[in-house]
């Protein structure tokens, strides 16, 4: 087998498996991820932009897979920027691109 089917046969692999590469640490967890909608009466903190690799090389991940893991990352991230503010929820407040999200963090629990 040459090297590059290898490869590619490898990559593939991790695809299919679903493999994520991104974790949903403890505090992280404790983070909410809802809609605009559902924040009407929560005090907003500030925001946080979450990024990762889209793509493995020419290979795009899958899109579901990204939204998951920049909501993690999201989660995570307002967990110890925001934590001595009480952050509880975050909100996607753009689109995915290339990789890219802002989020918006708030406390709603008082």
């Amino acid at each position: 087998m040459k090297r590059g089917t290898v490869l590619v046969a490898l990559l593939s692999l991790v695809m299919l498996t679903g493999i994520k590469w991104v974790k949903l640490t403890p505090e992280g967890e404790k983070i909410r991820v809802l809609e605009q909608s559902e924040v009407g009466n929560c005090k907003k903190l500030g925001s946080t932009t979450a990024s990762l690799k889209s793509k493995i090389g020419p290979f795009g991940r899958s899109e579901k897979k990204v939204k998951q893991e920049l909501e993690y990352l999201a989660r995570n991230s307002a967990a110890t920027e925001f934590k001595d503010k009480g952050a509880d929820t975050v909100v996607a407040v753009s689109d995915i691109e290339e990789g890219k999200q802002k989020f918006d963090v708030y406390k709603c629990v008082p």
